[in-house]
């Protein structure tokens, strides 16, 4: 007898629902979900090898609960005058954003977000049983302080993510957006800060908000600049009270042994990984310039990835480029693709490979 979904009890609320999912296929030009492409540098590899060989001599015995010292090592490498006790950590920034969903958000309540963002909150968001809303931008996907505060004032929402830079279109997001949803809610304020590393030097951090605003919280990633996807290590920074709030929810024990060494090591390397973000940026302002002269229309990006418009056929452009071994992402949105900037040879084989489709 076959059983589908339908004839299990699930939960109503999660019937009909998809699982986020991303295409995954061997083909030699992977740019579809804005990975580092980039190798971790040997010199960092063989510590963090040597570090993980050291942890495993004990994993016998439960981690640090607290991992204390990955949580030290996340305050000096943010700064901004942070201390351990306002780091917290998962397995990759989604679980991260996850806890923050079950202490926050839950069955009765809602969660906003401005459309289109990162689809994992609304996954996130309808997993903990809460009401997604999501909000509008700009016709070029920006946002103003008195838009973004009115649209939230109007929806009463538990929880806002703010995307900064946004996910999938690469939009910058200025410090006065975040300052006035602040303001316009009760609720807390996620900004979320995954490509960061990615934007100009001079651009200013959320970090710099949060003194005296006890429901912000500022997440990040090593997934991205630190070339650390398959890690999986995310954190965030918050209010000591707000950390307090995330150990009600957190499974015990949830970051492993192993996790916590890797992710040291590679913090006491990060000169070294960051030394890749100016590489990439290069060939993300490459690629803008080439799909320009192509007669595509690339937005401003301050990620390690671009969206580009002017696409006739989306569906058909991605399977061309798919056949010429290069897969990009289709995010759903009509006219548009997007492709993550990798090494300089990824870079130039996917300017090649669309060249030969010619004029969108």
């Amino acid at each position: 007898m076959t059983v589908s979904l339908d004839d299990l009890p699930i939960r109503d609320d999660l019937r009909g629902q998809k699982p986020y999912g991303a295409p995954q296929a061997p083909l030699p030009v992977a740019l579809n979900v804005n990975e580092n492409t980039h190798s971790i540098p040997a010199v960092v590899a063989d510590d963090i090898a040597s570090s993980v060989a050291k942890a495993l001599h004990g994993v016998n015995r439960y981690p640090d609960r607290e991992f204390t010292e990955l949580r030290e090592g996340f305050a000096r490498y943010l700064g901004h005058g942070l201390d351990a006790a306002q780091i917290w950590a998962g397995n990759g920034s989604n679980e991260v954003l996850q806890h923050l969903l079950q202490a926050f958000a839950g069955p009765g309540r809602s969660v906003f977000g401005f459309a289109p963002t990162y689809s994992m909150y609304s996954l996130l968001t309808k997993g903990v049983g809460s009401e997604w809303i999501a909000g509008t931008r700009a016709a070029d996907y920006s946002l103003t302080a008195e838009d973004a505060a009115a649209q939230v004032r109007a929806a009463h929402p538990d929880v806002v993510f703010l995307c900064a830079p946004n996910n999938p279109t690469g939009t910058p997001l200025s410090l006065d957006v975040v300052e006035a949803v602040y303001e316009a809610t009760q609720g807390i304020v996620i900004v979320d800060e995954a490509y960061q590393e990615f934007a100009p030097k001079s651009s200013p951090s959320a970090l710099t908000l949060l003194e005296g605003r006890p429901r912000l919280v500022v997440s990040r990633t090593m997934s991205k600049a630190f070339a650390f996807a398959g890690a999986r290590v995310g954190y965030l920074a918050a209010d000591p009270v707000l950390i307090d709030a995330l150990r009600l929810v957190r499974l015990p024990y949830h970051l492993s042994a192993l996790t916590q060494a890797a992710a040291v090591a590679a913090l006491r390397h990060s000169d070294v990984m960051l030394g890749m973000v100016d590489e990439i940026v290069a060939q993300r302002d490459r690629m803008t310039a080439a799909l320009t002269e192509l007669g595509y229309r690339p937005y401003e990006s301050w990620t390690n990835f671009l969206l580009f418009g002017g696409v006739t056929d989306p569906a058909a452009t991605w399977k061309a480029l798919y056949d010429r071994g290069v897969l990009i992402r289709d995010v759903g949105i009509p006219g548009h693709l997007r492709v993550t900037a990798g090494t300089e040879a990824e870079t130039t084989a996917f300017l090649a490979a669309l060249g030969e489709l010619g004029r969108p």
